[in-house]
């Protein structure tokens, strides 16, 4: 039976890198691969930087404090959407247990929504790999709302779109600036643990209202409050 966290839930929103789909490593093999192509080495700090930004907002940082970039905007979010989209096809798994927890929202009339600072093109690529295209009535892009995370404008923007109180929307997040949007949108979250956040575990549970390893944690009641 699942955890009471899902109790007066009427929609579940997903970040998409991290929380719904293991990808965060793959954007920092990115961004290695990319500034190196440029004879720029990658700073130890650009994660922390950038959390949270759109794709086009990261695009617009590239270009703006990395003087050797000859790229346009444009022209680096088609090369990183190039470099991700196999990737993302075939190298990318669902977080652990989401099959049976996104069959449990299902069948009891949970909507579902995907809230992502990622591209629109690669957010489908990966949906369409997994056979999910049919299960997120709602999927909105950093790049459609006018601030990114940690502002709430995407998770209201996603709860609008859903018809569902804010109140009532569960989000999961594993990223700092994630869920602080999520809560200042009026949204119960939930951490997920992600290795490419560690570091952050004890504040992320601080943050949020509930933290799970593991999906299946939710269905087993073993989600615990923060």
């Amino acid at each position: 039976m699942a955890h009471n966290m899902m109790n007066n839930t009427e929609a579940v929103i997903f970040d998409l890198d991290g929380s719904l789909v293991d990808s965060m490593w793959l954007w920092r093999a990115i961004d290695v691969e990319y500034l190196g192509s440029f004879g720029i080495p990658l700073p130890e700090d650009l994660q922390s930087r950038i959390e949270g930004m759109s794709f086009h907002e990261t695009a617009l940082y590239f270009k703006d404090n990395f003087t050797g970039i000859t790229h346009s905007v444009e022209q680096i979010k088609e090369t990183w959407n190039r470099m991700a989209w196999d990737k993302y096809a075939n190298e990318v798994p669902l977080k652990p247990g989401i099959p049976a927890f996104l069959s449990h929202c299902r069948d009891r009339g949970i909507r579902l929504g995907i809230a992502t600072s990622n591209s629109r093109e690669l957010v489908t690529n990966v949906t369409k790999a997994h056979g999910l295209e049919d299960c997120f009535a709602c999927i909105m892009t950093g790049s459609e709302v006018t601030r990114g995370k940690p502002a709430p404008d995407i998770y209201l923007a996603v709860a609008r779109t859903l018809d569902v109180e804010p109140a009532r929307c569960l989000v999961f997040e594993d990223i700092i600036p994630g869920i602080l949007a999520g809560k200042a949108a009026g949204m119960r979250v939930c951490a997920v643990e992600d290795a490419y956040s560690a570091k952050d575990r004890e504040k992320k549970k601080s943050l949020a209202d509930y933290f799970i390893e593991d999906y299946s944690e939710i269905m087993e009641g073993q989600a615990r409050i923060s």
